[in-house]
């Protein structure tokens, strides 16, 4: 028997046209048809959890994650289909509802235990821990109305992961406090794993779900656009699917790159105020490969990707030399290198063609990089210059902070 079983959902919320703001308002609609459009947010939701494993389940905003999950919590109802779990739940939601803001913290605490079903005795044997977790020993008698709202969620968090849970529905959980806090939720979450718990985790930070989740469910627009090993899966939402899919999957994953794809400039929609040069050579276009060969302009850090540059050379011309140069979203010049550099001798160009610079390894973390293309002589004349004009997107596969991956790591002996 599978711990978590979800069979055709459906789940479709009415919105209504017209608001009734007084008692009028109310007596007259009551004899009117009532007008409201139907939101389809699951459709047709299918997958199993089995004891002990995680599943991590992704998508863009308004995918239906949340609303998946509150449904598996047993807050929403289903439209159609069935879920079933057969463990004791314990959801990790809408974290901090029933905390009063005139309480303190202490009393906070004992309240939001008391509705998460903790005896008041375990609580009390825990509450300095549960303090000591949120970083908040020194606010113990301070009132919850003074408190960031970063310090609620960790209150919250520290209170609600004082239970003993056999299925764990966690909703962006690992967004909240500092590095060091989402760190401490981490190693709690390590902990559940070596325990045995199920775990069904929502997350937009797809290093956490890379490294915690056995199997990953991908959503867009409520459709389950794939189910699979998390990295093929990750995969799929960052590069936009393979020839494997349903049609229906296909399309859905299409929609989704079509969305949130950064649209490259044809040629002649160059902003000209960023550009110069004799156009005896002319860039006519960029495009960049992901490492299944298709155009993309998203990428899991740590891919490799190719950069093609096309031209065209309105005469013969010798001895080109290409070159690229990145910057951040900020404009801050992060690397550049080119054909003259890299040892790469290139006679001479004559009429249209395109040369490739293949990326083992991206090596930045997470972000948008803007990319300069050039042509010009070895003297540095240019021929076609277009600063900035090009762009694509990393998203991060790893909980490393920064902008570049260094290859390191600790070593530390006990001496006795």
């Amino acid at each position: 028997m599978h711990t978590i079983e979800v069979e055709h959902l459906h789940k479709i919320f009415k919105i209504p046209h017209e608001k009734r703001n007084t008692v009028f308002e109310s007596l007259v609609g009551a004899f009117r048809h009532p007008q409201y459009e139907t939101f389809h947010a699951l459709n047709d939701i299918n997958f199993t959890v089995d004891e002990g494993e995680a599943l991590g389940i992704i998508g863009e905003n308004g995918s239906g994650k949340s609303t998946l999950l509150k449904i598996i919590a047993n807050i929403l109802r289903p439209t159609r289909g069935r879920v079933e779990v057969n463990k004791k739940i314990t959801p990790f939601l809408e974290l901090g509802v029933g905390f009063q803001p005139n309480f303190t913290a202490s009393e906070n605490v004992r309240t939001y235990a008391t509705i998460m079903g903790i005896s008041k005795r375990e609580i009390e044997s825990k509450l300095d821990d549960v303090l000591e977790f949120a970083g908040l020993e020194k606010f113990r008698d301070t009132k919850l109305k003074n408190f960031s709202s970063g310090m609620q969620v960790r209150l919250a968090f520290s209170t609600a992961i004082q239970t003993d849970p056999e299925v764990l529905l966690m909703d962006e959980v690992l967004a909240v406090g500092d590095m060091e806090f989402q760190q401490k939720c981490l190693d709690v979450l390590n902990q559940y794993r070596k325990e045995g718990v199920t775990i069904v985790f929502v997350s937009h930070d797809l290093g956490a779900v890379r490294r915690f989740c056995d199997k990953t469910l991908l959503l867009h627009k409520g459709v389950q656009v794939a189910l699979g090993d998390t990295g093929d899966v990750i995969d799929k939402y960052v590069y936009g699917g393979s020839t494997e899919e349903s049609e229906e999957a296909v399309e859905a994953s299409q929609v989704l790159s079509a969305e949130t794809e950064t649209e490259l400039p044809e040629e002649g929609e160059h902003n000209e105020a960023n550009r110069w040069g004799n156009r005896k050579v002319e860039i006519t276009s960029v495009e960049f490969y992901d490492k299944f060969g298709n155009k993309s302009t998203r990428f899991n850090s740590f891919d490799p990707m190719k950069i093609r540059i096309y031209y065209k050379a309105n005469q013969k011309i010798a001895d080109p030399v290409f070159g690229i140069a990145l910057y951040s979203e900020k404009g801050d010049h992060l690397f550049g290198t080119n054909t003259e550099l890299k040892n790469l001798t290139i006679d001479h160009i004559e009429g249209s063609g395109y040369l490739d610079l293949q990326i083992e390894r991206i090596p930045m973390l997470n972000g948008r990089f803007l990319l300069t293309v050039a042509v010009h002589t070895r003297d540095q004349k240019p021929y076609d210059w277009l600063d900035k004009q090009y762009s694509f997107d990393v998203i991060p596969v790893s909980r490393n902070a920064g902008v570049f991956e260094v290859d390191c790591n600790w070593k530390y002996e006990l001496k006795v």
